[in-house]
């Protein structure tokens, strides 16, 4: 019998996670989106990521959903992506988050997501990761041939010519729209519900635009201070807003939210600015104050790895520049720190003061998956 709610059910009895740590290849961290053409790129953009995928309850319903195959687009997909090395050392397990950096129309800009598949799904036999990842992977698709903002002309050719501009202006919320729209097509993809946070940054002018639905969410430090930190979206306690597909039978009642339900932000970033994304794993466990004072720490204190002495002309990557592997070790630390604080029964969570101010009891850290994605902004003009 399927459940009445498509909602986010955590157990408050929940085994101990196994922590689930990668390294990040520099040939495929490295994110730096730098224009080729002659108009001015004055931002660019260094991104680094890290997961952690929560144990498996045994004690919990199996799922006898199939993954997407590995030759499917999405399966490919899917696979390079948590290719990407981090620097820790677990497997590439990510449970039901997923997520994609990608950099957007002739490098004028970067586009973030992140999403959390509903565990609630698991009750009714759905395997919760194949929408999260199917909503990334279209979501992805549509960032890669857009513009962050006004499509880029050339003011020294021609009016014909610029009318000829290819691709078009994408917001992060027509961007999960549409994502939404393909998984909702995607004939894989049975049943299930994501949250969803989409962050687009336009190397041109600076300006960051996002989308927020349910509790996932991001955040921006700025001389380690935290200045703007997402609030979640809740229908209640524990149960997010989210992006739904209903099974074609057996379903008569559902959460319907859409991107227009999303929280829309703009902001212009300036250069050492942070953002920081996470899914609910992340911000149940660790408050904003800390997410900062970690960011900040490495910032005073990182070291880089030492260059080679001598370098390869012949070299298929070039050295990993300093910006690159600090945002990696700062995805590293966060996604650490928060798995230290799920298994730590003494210290107060943001989850315990959030059940505490609805009248629950709940003590210390919360058992989830755990995904970070951190982006430093950096002006070179």
């Amino acid at each position: 019998m399927p459940p009445a709610h498509v909602m986010k059910l955590h157990s408050l009895n929940v085994s101990k996670t196994i922590l689930s740590k990668q390294t990040f290849s520099s040939k495929n961290a490295r994110l730096r989106y730098l224009s080729t053409s002659a108009l001015p790129r004055p931002f660019r953009f260094h991104v680094g990521a890290s997961w952690a995928g929560k144990q498996p309850d045994t004690q919990q319903r199996r799922v006898k959903t199939l993954p997407f195959p590995k030759d499917s687009e999405i399966g490919a997909w899917r696979d390079q992506t948590l290719s990407r090395p981090k620097a820790s050392s677990s497997g590439r397990h990510i449970g039901e988050d997923f997520f994609y950096v990608q950099d957007m129309r002739k490098q004028s800009g970067v586009s973030l997501g992140i999403a959390d598949g509903v565990g609630g799904w698991v009750d009714a036999g759905v395997d919760p990761s194949l929408f999260s990842q199917a909503l990334m992977y279209h979501a992805h698709r549509y960032a890669k041939v857009s513009w962050p903002g006004e499509p880029e002309t050339d003011p020294n050719l021609d009016y014909e010519e610029r009318e000829q501009v290819d691709g078009w202006e994408l917001t992060p919320q027509e961007c999960m729209e549409l994502a939404h729209g393909q998984v909702l097509r995607e004939h894989f993809v049975k049943a299930g519900s994501s949250t969803a946070c989409i962050v687009n940054l336009n190397a041109a002018n600076g300006i960051l635009r996002s989308a927020n639905l349910g509790d996932s969410g991001f955040c921006i430090i700025r001389s380690s201070n935290v200045i703007y930190n997402q609030a979640p979206q809740t229908h209640f306690f524990n149960c997010p807003k989210q992006l739904t597909k209903l099974p074609s039978t057996g379903f008569t009642r559902g959460l319907h939210d859409t991107a227009q339900d999303a929280d829309l932000y703009e902001t212009n970033v300036v250069d050492g600015d942070i953002i920081v994304l996470y899914t609910d794993g992340f911000s149940d466990n660790v408050f904003p104050s800390e997410t900062a004072a970690i960011c900040s720490l490495i910032s005073r204190q990182f070291t880089p790895p030492p260059a080679p002495k001598e370098l390869d002309a012949d070299a298929e990557d070039p050295p990993e520049p300093q910006e690159d592997a600090q945002v990696q070790v700062m995805a590293d630390r966060l996604v650490d720190y928060a798995q230290m604080c799920m298994v730590n029964k003494k210290r107060v969570s943001p989850f315990e003061r959030a059940a505490a101010r609805e009248g629950l009891f709940y003590r210390g850290g919360k058992m989830d998956d755990v995904t970070v994605v951190v982006a430093l902004v950096c002006e070179t003009q």
